[in-house]
């Protein structure tokens, strides 16, 4: 029995959304692609989200995610799927759209995929205009099309008698014809130029600047430093941190990333190799006994799946440690022609 307990606690467990992402990416591009297109907006910011989490997840979790889907095929029943597409089809063909459209409204909720994708894509803004800007009732049906979260968000932003009117007469709405629907996309769609915002490049930003005070040498970029200082800390500060990042470690020599690894709580290296690349990791572990390498080792072999954020404040407690070392003089942090200190 005990053997038993301690096989299925050996079993790797891996949770749905992470399931999701590992089959998206042993996917093609264009059959990943294929996928997304038919996924809600939420739908997609968390799958995109956890494609990212997946990053160095071991070969037994992905195992798990494949196994997870096969069991899932076998459980699809062809009939679960929403019938309300091929039964409007069916009758449209037989009655015509006039004659279907009244069966229909007897018969089954008046139901609009492509309204809701319309209005699931669209920003806040663009929704809160529309609501505005529209006839109250027409507002009303937005208001009623919408997820509830969505909605507050877009009434948020009008005046609270405009809010009153469109909640009242929400609250008023009953069967709406398949031709309400119909001039109701119509008019939402007059609006979706506007919902997609062209996409922002970014600019400058502390890590720019880093990089540029890297190029300029320690002694002036000591001196602009202070300089930033004193206009503002919390930038300053930003730029410091990104003049000298994790992977930056690589640059060390063998005696100075010993000194640094000496100085590392093994628990946070734990975490901040998770991030790493493997020549980084391998340097790393060089510089270390071989005792101590191993227990890393071990470590990390046992926590398959961790949180980025995680990783990151690991890696940030690395960094602040090869700075104090660096301060007191201890280590030296970059090349002689590309001082960070």
């Amino acid at each position: 029995m005990a053997e038993a307990d301690d096989a299925q606690d050996t079993t790797p467990t891996i949770d749905g959304k992470s399931a999701a992402a590992v089959l998206m990416m042993l996917l093609a591009e264009e059959e990943a692609a294929a996928i997304v297109g038919h996924l809600d907006a939420n739908e997609v910011k968390a799958l995109g989200s956890a494609m990212l989490g997946v990053a160095g997840i071991s070969e037994d979790n992905v195992d798990a995610a494949l196994e997870m889907f096969a069991n899932k095929c076998r459980g699809v029943n062809p009939l679960a799927a929403d019938p309300t597409p091929r039964v409007r089809s069916v009758i449209e063909q037989a009655l015509g759209p006039s004659r279907a459209g009244t069966l229909l409204a007897d018969i089954a909720p008046v139901s609009s995929p492509k309204l809701a994708e319309m209005l699931d894509w669209m920003e806040v803004d663009v929704l809160a205009a529309l609501l505005d800007n529209e006839h109250p009732q027409v507002g009303a049906l937005i208001v009623s099309s919408l997820s509830a979260d969505l909605a507050a968000q877009a009434l948020g932003k009008l005046e609270e008698g405009r809010q009153t009117d469109l909640l009242l007469r929400a609250a008023r709405l009953g069967r709406v014809s398949v031709e309400a629907i119909t001039e109701l996309e119509d008019i939402v769609s007059r609006y979706v130029g506007d919902a997609a915002p062209p996409p922002k490049v970014e600019l400058g930003g502390s890590s720019g600047v880093a990089k540029i005070m890297n190029s300029l040498g320690k002694p002036k970029g000591e001196r602009l430093i202070k300089a930033i200082r004193k206009a503002d800390k919390p930038i300053a500060d930003a730029i410091e941190e990104g003049m000298f990042v994790f992977e930056d470690l690589m640059d060390l020599d063998a005696k100075a990333l010993g000194t640094v690894m000496r100085s590392v709580d093994s628990s946070s290296l734990v975490y901040a190799l998770k991030g790493a690349p493997k020549e980084l990791v391998d340097r790393i572990f060089a510089s270390m006994s071989q005792r101590a390498a191993q227990s890393i080792q071990d470590e990390m072999a046992e926590k398959t799946m961790v949180k980025r954020a995680e990783v990151d404040e690991a890696q940030k407690a690395v960094i602040a440690i090869a700075r104090q070392l660096a301060d007191a003089g201890e280590i030296v942090l970059g090349s002689a022609g590309n001082d960070y200190v």
